[in-house]
């Protein structure tokens, strides 16, 4: 049981309080409820960028990373199509740095033409090396493209198109900070060796006065139901085939979400899974294989890509996936398969539970999504999943009519 407190700032910056005597550490993680989803479709790739422009500098503090490097801390972020999170491991008595440090960025960046035209060169060449020029850089791009026709998961963190980050102007970056990066639209969470009380007096000397924002109230166009199947052929210079299919699933907050997540595992979690023991071992059509889910809020996909063993046969690789597929949605799953992929998750949300900075992530997350104390019962909703759940969820997924196929034909 993760213990912990929380209490509100007048501004409406949320801080949750995890106490942890057993360390020598703190760590500081603020929660942004801003991510890809949020951004203008004509200006994609701004909440990627602000991962960077945080780190050049803010109104009062030139340079981020030297004073915390002298008060022992490290710190990083990552962006999502749902948030974006910041943290910092710093020995718990120059905790007071990283509340200077995080206050100062909120309360303004240091805007100026010099900063985004170096994080927009960063970020453009990060396009270009990872999504451009890379084999297969390009997949996601098309098969979420494919699978959103209206919901803003249609785009990639990165941004859908290189020449929104290219043509980013200064009045548009500060228009989106002050929208978005603003005390009641965060969740701070600082755990470690420290007080509840300790922690209320550095929030409200360092972020009390802090302006709040107009408030962020998301409303996102709906995906609407897919009818039919959709597919898109690509041919480029890679060294083997890829077969890519998705099918909507539901979103974060579904009890069939965890159904969901089993079901990857069950079909693509490691050597013993269904497919590569059949598709990889037994009939030695792909290389390699597996099956995945995006972990998004709002309704999101599930996946299964592989790349093709030389010369095999694309249409062959696709009725051998649809029949792995079959069979799991007409022959229940045995109870030892699924205790397996129970144990596996119970397992992994155990380790990562270890680590004090996990914990203060995932306390973030929790609240974001609605309360930080799911953290303590998200093993029960795992058990609560049974075979006729894994059955009835695969039949209802599944479906030819709600799926995207993405063909990846190596160019000879």
């Amino acid at each position: 049981m993760i213990q912990f407190d929380r209490f509100t700032l007048e501004n409406g910056l949320r801080v949750i309080v995890h106490p942890d005597a057993s360390t020598p550490t703190a760590v500081m993680n603020i929660l942004y409820d801003v991510g890809a989803r949020d951004e203008n479709p004509e200006q994609t790739g701004f909440a990627h960028l602000f991962e960077h422009l945080m780190f050049g500098g803010s109104v009062n503090v030139p340079e981020y990373d030297e004073p915390l490097q002298l008060a022992g801390g490290e710190n990083n972020a990552y962006t999502t199509n749902d948030l974006t999170n910041y943290y910092i491991q710093i020995p718990k008595e120059n905790l007071e740095t990283a509340f200077w440090l995080e206050s100062d960025r909120m309360l303004s960046l240091a805007f100026n033409e010099k900063s985004l035209e170096v994080q927009r060169k960063v970020v453009s060449e990060e396009f270009k090396e990872h999504y451009l020029e890379k084999p297969y850089g390009d997949a996601h791009f098309k098969l979420r493209a494919l699978a959103y026709k209206k919901h803003p998961y249609r785009w990639m963190t990165i941004g859908k198109e290189l020449s929104h980050i290219e043509n980013a102007q200064l009045a548009d970056v500060k228009g989106f900070f002050f929208k978005h990066y603003r005390p009641n639209n965060a969740i701070m969470v600082v755990a470690g060796n420290i007080t509840t009380e300790a922690v209320k007096a550095l929030a409200r000397k360092w972020f009390g006065d802090i302006p709040a924002g107009s408030g962020n109230k998301r409303q996102l166009p709906a995906e609407a139901p897919q009818t039919e199947a959709r597919s898109m052929e690509v041919h480029a210079p890679v060294p083997l085939d890829a077969f890519y299919k998705c099918w909507h699933m539901a979103g974060r907050l579904s009890r069939e979400y965890y159904t969901t997540d089993l079901i990857t595992d069950i079909l693509g979690g490691g050597e013993s899974s269904r497919l590569y023991e059949k598709l990889v071992k037994e009939l030695q059509l792909f290389v390699n294989i597996q099956c995945y889910h995006m972990g998004s809020i709002d309704p999101g996909i599930i996946c299964i890509e592989g790349k093709l063993v030389k010369g095999a046969d694309m249409k062959a690789a696709e009725a051998a996936v649809e029949k792995v597929l079959t069979d799991l949605k007409e022959e229940p799953v045995l109870e030892a398969e699924l205790q397996k992929v129970k144990n596996k998750t119970e397992s992994m949300m155990a380790f990562e539970d270890m680590s004090l900075l996990n914990r203060a992530n995932s306390l973030a997350f929790y609240e974001l999504l609605g309360d930080a104390a799911m953290m303590n019962t998200e093993l029960d909703q795992y058990d609560a999943v049974t075979t006729k759940d894994i059955k009835e969820t695969a039949q209802k997924i599944f479906r030819e009519e709600n799926s995207s196929t993405l063909y990846y034909y190596a160019k000879n």
